[in-house]
């Protein structure tokens, strides 16, 4: 049977049109394409190819996963994957948001982020790999040279070509500054790369017949550390300046991963034995292109957290509404059935206002940064540019974290839903929540986007990003405060402004004296702004529902939900709060044999 996908495109317009305001952000920042009769063919198309292909095959990708040809180091993907991938391309879909110059259509990145959202929730496995060609086509942009993006950034555009990351090694995972893999300039201006990588996403396939891998490696005379990363393109299919394709590199998939979920996924071992490769940027400066990648990659594996929680939810309200077990507490609610369904019953309808809850907010914080990612590239106002730019910064490791892990609780959510019928593969909801729990992991561990967010966004940059963020609670509590409608929402939100602002300086004060209180405070700061960030964006919806000219019942429905996640979750930051209180001394003072052999 497996799980069904709807793209939820009803919320999907409320969130960029009647919250974010989209037209008018497209048409300020030149976007003339960008209309809304163009937006919404964008996402009826995008809602028919996800529902109509990729979901169907995301049972089989699971099932069947991809298969490893040890004599050539060839990789097969599931059946009807590359198919798909032909009609993705036919569709134009790879190059939606690239730009005109290199072959793309130029659309905003905030246009295809919905897109973006269906294709992680039709088939996860299957968006990985367009997914590894957008970084690679981000890098490529605002690095490459000029014969560079037309040699090899125009056919990834097309959707000919894929791109990959290549970062990971066994011993290097975090700590890019331990990487052992070498660069040997050559003659002919090209470089030798030999080295092994893991974890490569999309790193061999049958999709296309050649594969660019931004690869990071270290020249001889390279410094230690991180600042003696370079990076560098390195094809499957050896490419000359002008762009004619020759002989087979010398880079092979040496094994596919073997891994919880994803199955559909090619995660490959890749071998570099003297592979020639072209220098992008300056030497010893690939750190910077990488987190061009990289930061771009966290938004997107946000949005993958997103879209799992949205299909899980959905079935979960379906089959809760069909499932008939006991009677409501308060008296049967289908007297003309042997039991009432379990959506009658209190504990789930808390998984699933909770799921809820987090989807509809967590829509609008991800679709909000990505409106910062086309503000901070199209804007001619500089310091709106620079104010985005900050913005960005902060909420991009909250975007990432905290869709993700939200996404882990949101399926297993809507897997309870379904009792035992959850547990087992017939209904496709397991596979659903072994699909979510890497998307906590790559591109930077949730602990990662903790440390990110604390030690580099509030400490180093000093807030920069806070600021702006408070300052866009206190204009919206300012802008309604005569609005009765609006005091539940508005009242509690300025005092968990003030909250916000007072932890910050507590954690900050605390770490002048001990800087292990930042790596102590981290993980309960980021999932405190997760929360506050998400009760701001309630309430900005629920005000934009209320001058909307929706249905009544859609506006209910809102304000409902919204009330259930300022009395239900939004106090989770007081957990957060109270465990930030307690200081790095119940982390740090046991001894590290004394956890046990």
């Amino acid at each position: 049977m497996g799980s069904s996908y709807r793209a939820p495109l009803d919320d999907m317009r409320f969130a960029l049109y009647d919250v974010l305001g989209a037209e008018t952000l497209f048409a300020q920042l030149g976007f003339t394409d960008a209309t809304r009769d163009v937006v919404d063919a964008i996402l009826d198309e995008g809602a028919r190819f996800n529902e109509n292909v990729l979901a169907p095959l995301n049972e089989i990708g699971d099932r069947v996963g991809c298969t490893y040809d040890k004599a050539t180091g060839d990789v097969r993907t599931p059946p009807g994957f590359r198919e798909a991938y032909a009609k993705f391309v036919e569709g134009g879909w790879s190059g939606l948001v690239s730009p005109v110059e290199f072959g793309g259509q130029g659309m905003p990145h905030l246009a295809g982020l919905p897109l973006k959202e269906m294709i992680d929730a039709a088939n996860l496995a299957w968006g990985n790999f367009p997914l590894l060609s957008h970084g690679a086509t981000e890098a490529l942009v605002h690095h490459g040279e000029a014969w560079q993006r037309e040699v090899f950034l125009k056919p990834i555009v097309d959707g000919r070509w894929t791109g990959t990351m290549c970062l990971t090694e066994s011993h290097c995972g975090t700590d890019l500054g331990l990487l052992k893999t070498r660069a040997e300039p050559q003659a002919d201006g090209t470089y030798s790369i030999t080295g092994t990588k893991i974890f490569i996403t999309a790193g061999e396939h049958d999709f296309t017949d050649n594969i660019v891998h931004l690869v990071l490696a270290r020249l001889p005379d390279a410094p230690a550390g991180v600042k003696g990363i370079s990076l560098f393109i390195v094809p499957k299919m050896q490419v000359s300046r002008d762009g004619v394709v020759g002989q087979r590199n010398a880079v092979r998939c040496g094994a596919l991963e073997h891994k919880m979920g994803i199955h559909g996924s090619a995660t490959c071992v890749i071998n570099f034995d003297g592979a020639q490769g072209y220098l992008i940027g300056a030497p010893n400066k690939g750190l910077i292109a990488m987190f061009t990648m990289m930061n771009t990659a966290r938004l997107a594996v946000g949005l993958q957290g997103l879209g799992l929680s949205d299909r899980a939810y959905q079935n979960a309200l379906r089959y809760a509404r069909e499932r008939l077990q006991m009677r409501s507490l308060s008296g049967p609610k289908a007297p003309d059935k042997p039991a009432d369904p379990i959506i009658v019953h209190p504990d789930v309808r808390r998984m699933l206002l909770t799921c809820k809850a987090l989807i509809e907010g967590g829509r609008v914080l991800g679709y909000h940064a990505a409106s910062l990612v086309d503000i901070t590239s199209h804007s001619t106002d500089e310091a709106q540019r620079t104010e985005a730019d900050a913005l960005l910064g902060f909420v991009t490791p909250i975007v990432k974290a905290c869709l993700t892990e939200w996404g882990v609780e949101c399926t297993y959510h809507a897997m309870q839903c379904f009792g035992g019928h959850g547990y087992i593969a017939e209904h496709g909801m397991e596979q659903l929540a072994r699909d979510a729990r890497i998307t906590t992991l790559y591109e930077g561990t949730t602990g990662i986007q903790a440390l990110d967010l604390v030690g580099r966004k509030i400490m180093q940059q000093q807030g920069v990003g806070l600021r702006v963020f408070l300052g866009m609670i206190d204009a919206f509590c300012r802008e309604h405060a005569s609005n009765e409608a609006m005091a539940e929402f508005t009242g509690p939100l300025r005092e968990l402004a003030n909250d916000w602002q007072a932890l910050t300086m507590q954690v900050g004060q605390r770490a002048v004296g001990n800087a292990e209180e930042v790596g102590a405070a981290s993980y309960d700061y980021l999932f405190y702004s997760g929360y506050a960030a998400l009760a701001y964006w309630w309430a900005r919806s629920v005000a934009a529902a209320d001058a909307s000219d929706r249905p009544a019942a859609f506006k209910q429905a809102k304000r409902d939900t919204a009330r259930f996640y300022f009395a239900r979750v939004l106090p989770r930051t007081k957990a957060h709060a109270a465990m930030i209180a307690s200081g790095a001394g119940p982390v740090m003072a046991m001894a590290a044999d004394a956890f046990g052999d």
